[in-house]
């Protein structure tokens, strides 16, 4: 424990200082040295015949990654007394959902001819051509019944019953 002791205490400034470089805050700097330094004492054990500066140096910086992945993922902090009402507003993610959920459903009442050539072409991004290869039909097949798949998708959403439509015609 004193070698560990003797080898590590001279390096706790230069851990410091670099800490305090990736971080820009003494506080969080402080507690990443503190948990490189835990971890050293805990894996003193498992350290290799090298330099224990670039040892120690290695845990820092690898705890300090894994704290920006963390903040990337959960987001930055604020307190709330600070936040604005364009940090506390967000869209409902449940209405997406919903909606999403909805297209999806009547996605599935779409017959499945129409519902293929769709999901080729719009979904999976294939030519025209390309889905006639795929489902072994003539190209003009695939545009008709896209067209149609379109059609009546659009009619879904909108809520129009696929038999109420009419087609007006102008008169003069």
């Amino acid at each position: 424990m004193k070698d560990m002791l003797v080898q590590v205490e001279p390096l706790i400034p230069a851990l410091r200082r670099y800490a305090r470089a990736l971080l820009r805050d003494r506080a969080a700097a402080d507690d990443l040295v503190q948990d490189c330094l835990e971890r050293a004492v805990s894996h003193w054990h498992q350290r290799r015949d090298g330099s224990v500066r670039a040892w120690l140096f290695s845990i820092l910086h690898n705890l300090a990654v894994t704290q920006f992945r963390k903040a990337t993922a959960r987001g930055r902090h604020m307190p709330i007394d600070d936040a604005g009402e364009r940090e506390l507003v967000s869209a409902a993610a449940q209405e997406q959902r919903l909606i999403y959920q909805d297209v999806l459903k009547k996605l599935e009442r779409l017959p499945e001819e129409q519902r293929a050539v769709l999901l080729l072409v719009a979904v999976e991004d294939l030519s025209y051509a390309d889905a006639a290869g795929v489902l072994k039909i003539p190209v003009g097949t695939v545009m008709s019944r896209l067209s149609r798949a379109r059609e009546r998708l659009l009619q879904e959403v909108e809520g129009v019953a696929p038999g109420n439509v009419v087609a007006l015609r102008g008169v003069k």
